[in-house]
């Protein structure tokens, strides 16, 4: 069973509050709201982000790009998906 499974209640909530975040934000933006207002709810948002980003990503680590019961090649492929999916995140 995928460690996004075994979460999942978890990981929805997380992300249901996100939504919700960003529904702040809009309706900050079409209220026109002062910009700090907007700036600190941009920073929150990337902030729960950054967090469900970093929930996911360790348990995929400990999941799929464990070297335990793997071949040198399977750990290889492993490792260049995780540098992929890393090196899209921080783009």
């Amino acid at each position: 069973m995928s460690h996004t499974i075994r979460n999942k209640a978890k990981l929805m909530n997380r992300a249901k509050r996100i939504r919700g975040q960003i529904e702040a934000l809009e309706r900050a933006l079409e209220q026109e709201r002062e910009c700090g207002e907007v700036l600190r709810l941009i920073a929150a948002a990337r902030g729960a982000m950054d967090s469900l980003m970093a929930e996911v990503l360790e348990g995929h680590i400990r999941e799929h790009a464990s070297t335990t019961h793997q071949t040198p090649r399977q750990a290889m492929a492993a490792a260049d998906e995780l540098i992929d999916i890393v090196r899209a995140y921080l783009k």
